[in-house]
């Protein structure tokens, strides 16, 4: 598929002129971004006026418009394979997933022109290729208006935060129902990329800084990966923004109303970018700039980051390559991985932090009390920062799932995300661990376009089913371990039970009459004496029970086998012995 799109991107012709690469940002106010039709004009351009570029386009959007990926490759080999085997690190930056938020995409469009045009830029590009995706939510790029942002300090017009369809695509990584995340999932897989960048504009407390920074959560990476990004890398980005004079603190995750108070580390789901990228071993970063400083500082800033982020990559891109290929042979033996987490209060650190005073007035409009800031009393001090996390769900790993056929939603995702399957050739009855679901808890109203449920509590039985011909099998010894794990598992905050994908087990097909059942159920207790003992301890421990005779009716038949074994039982095996399988 990729070389065909790379034909496709032939037929942009001409070569503009090298110098004549001023982008709509640079040409405007300082206070204007590029709209969806600027871009793609703008990286046709830089892709007529460089060999070193190649624009290929994806497939198509939510909005009926193309995606694009931009490669900057420096010795003009634009295929990944080939690029892999040059030891060269692949740099993914994405713009515009949320389009209210534009300064990634005008930021990175001056930026891949300076690193070709500088010749000091250039040479870090020897072993770094850049892959940009200039506009990844399109729809809502073209939807664009100066209200929706109702807290931010420009551009003037911009786009939406919901795609075509409303989605939020930055919750849409795992659920994939959009096609931008089925595109997304092929670019990601194609590329592999070691580095991946989402830039964003924060919402939230005012504060001095122009920029923060999301990290993906070191305690959910590869600890191999984790020790280089919180010892190395990390550290290399803040020093080099700050001789940028644009000094950057953590995303403000604040744990109470200002941040004075502390901060807490964004544990991101796989649901969010740097979540998904986390579980192939990608390290990911979000930027965050400050809504409300200028637009013109907020590019500014956004292009600084990438810059050392470059920088950064360049210089480590052997231990990058080295730690990157550890990290998946580790995760290829891991045998236990922890799906859930919460926040360890009893680990602080105390991080530096330019803030304005946050101070209480009257509200001009209800009365009452009110927050605001007060710029005219700026500090700097130390804060809290909590940025641990204990995991509170953990799983062994089985051999490998088999899921029947008829779960083909989420087998589509399965082959999204090029996951290695194989098909049984004929029924077969097998041994396999099997879960039922005991008890969640379901949102009580719709969460981009699902009731997803939470709280998932299972009972795990060994047992014999019977699978058929055509069943898939999916054997954990491969790149997307840790991705199936954290799918297929359905206690995992954004597994596929979670997002409701198998949601038809949890209804019963089939029940009784109380009148046709009442003989049948006492014919039930008379063969099974230990059946009528448990009715009867219940009875007594329980009066309301004891009271309602068809509860009691019900528990004869849930005890019986008249009722159906695939009530609640969750249809993923888990195969936990390396047995032979007609595949």
């Amino acid at each position: 598929m990729l070389k065909t799109l790379l034909l496709a991107s032939l037929l942009f012709t001409g070569a503009p002129d090298k110098t004549d690469l001023k982008t709509p940002y640079e040409k405007g106010n300082g206070n204007q971004t590029a709209t969806y039709e600027e871009a793609i004009n703008w990286y046709k351009s830089f892709d007529k006026a460089y060999d070193e570029v190649k624009m290929v386009p994806y497939g198509y959007t939510d909005s009926g418009r193309l995606l694009h990926l931009v490669i900057v490759s420096t010795d003009k080999d634009f295929d990944p394979a080939s690029i892999k085997t040059k030891n060269k690190r692949v740099l993914l930056i994405q713009n515009g997933i949320h389009p209210g938020e534009p300064e990634g995409i005008d930021a990175t469009m001056m930026l891949a022109r300076d690193y070709l045009q500088d010749k000091n830029k250039r040479k870090q590009l020897d072993n770094v290729v850049l892959a940009i995706i200039p506009v990844y939510n399109i729809g809502g790029a073209l939807n664009r208006n100066s209200h929706t942002r109702t807290n931010q300090n420009g551009p003037e017009t911009y786009g939406f935060r919901g795609n075509a369809r409303n989605l939020d695509l930055n919750r849409d990584y795992i659920k994939t129902d959009s096609r931008n995340a089925k595109l997304f999932h092929l670019i990601f897989r194609d590329w592999d990329p070691d580095v991946f960048m989402d830039n964003h504009t924060s919402n939230g407390a005012d504060y001095q800084h122009v920029m923060t920074l999301i990290a993906t959560q070191h305690n959910k990476l590869n600890p191999t990966l984790a020790k280089y990004l919180t010892g190395k890398m990390v550290p290399t980005l803040y020093k080099g923004m700050q001789q940028a004079k644009f000094p950057m603190v953590p995303y403000m995750n604040t744990i109470a109303e200002t941040p004075d108070k502390g901060i807490e580390g964004f544990m991101e789901s796989p649901r969010y970018a740097t979540g998904y990228t986390a579980l192939y071993n990608t390290i990911g970063f979000v930027p965050e700039t400050h809504m409300l400083k200028p637009f013109d500082q907020r590019v500014q800033a956004t292009y600084k980051l990438m810059e050392n982020m470059i920088e950064t990559v360049h210089r480590d891109a052997d231990e990058i390559g080295r730690l990157r290929a550890q990290a998946k042979k580790e995760t290829l033996q891991q045998q236990d991985f922890h799906l859930n987490w919460k926040l360890d209060t009893t680990k602080v650190d105390k991080i530096p932090f330019l803030g304005y005073a946050a101070k209480y007035k009257t509200s001009e409009v209800s009365g009452t009390e009110r927050l605001y800031y007060d710029r005219k009393a700026p500090y700097s001090k130390n804060i809290n920062y909590y940025n641990s996390f204990n995991p509170t769900t953990t799983v062994q790993k089985p051999v490998a799932y088999i899921i029947p056929y008829a779960w083909h939603e989420v087998i589509d995702r399965l082959k999204t995300n090029k996951v290695e399957m194989q098909q049984l050739i004929r029924d077969t009855t097998v041994t396999v661990d099997t879960y039922y679901i005991t008890d969640y808890k379901t949102s009580p109203r719709a969460y981009e376009g699902h009731y997803i449920h939470s709280d998932i509590k299972v009972e795990k039985r060994s047992m014999a089913r019977q699978f058929l011909k055509g069943d898939y099998v999916v054997y954990l010894n491969q790149e997307a371990n840790r991705f199936l794990v954290e799918t297929l598992e359905p206690q995992a905050i954004d597994s596929y039970f979670a997002w409701n994908f198998f949601d038809s087990i949890l209804m019963q097909k089939e029940y009784f009459s109380s009148y046709v059942f009442e003989d049948l159920a006492a014919d039930i207790l008379k063969q099974n004496p230990e059946l009528r003992e448990q009715l009867e301890a219940r009875k007594k421990a329980e009066p309301e029970f004891a009271k309602n005779g068809r509860a009691q009716l019900d528990f004869v038949y849930r005890n019986s086998p008249h009722y159906e074994p695939t009530h609640n039982m969750y249809p993923v095996g888990r195969l936990m012995q390396n047995v032979k399988l007609p595949l």
